[in-house]
């Protein structure tokens, strides 16, 4: 099983997402073409009615322990109830671009 159906699998016997997005964004970044590091998930379920976003992270973070503490390196949440998902049009904004860790251009020397 790939880390995205395991991602999937467990999201959906806990959360039973009315909609659910997991975007492989591994390309984005400096990994092997076949990577599964990077993710963006767009969950929307009635579950997170009445929680903060740093609990509806918590849970997600939870769910995901074992692929968090092993293969994901980076992981991106979209976590919404359905009415602030219909609210925000059904729609998501892409993420930036990698800026490849120490090819920002950023110095770590002392000055």
């Amino acid at each position: 099983m790939t880390i995205e159906e395991q991602i999937r699998t467990k999201i959906e016997e806990a959360l039973h997402p009315k909609h659910l997005e997991i975007l492989n964004e591994s390309h984005m970044h400096n990994v092997p073409s076949d990577s599964e590091t990077h993710f963006k998930l767009v969950i929307v379920t009635d579950q997170f009615d009445g929680k903060s976003r740093i609990e509806r992270h918590k849970i997600i973070n939870n769910l995901l322990a074992l692929e968090l503490s092993s293969q994901v390196h980076a992981l991106s949440l979209l976590t919404l109830t359905t009415p602030e998902w219909d609210s925000n049009n059904k729609k998501i904004q892409p993420s930036p671009k990698c800026l490849g860790g120490q090819k920002t251009g950023l110095s770590t020397k002392a000055h």
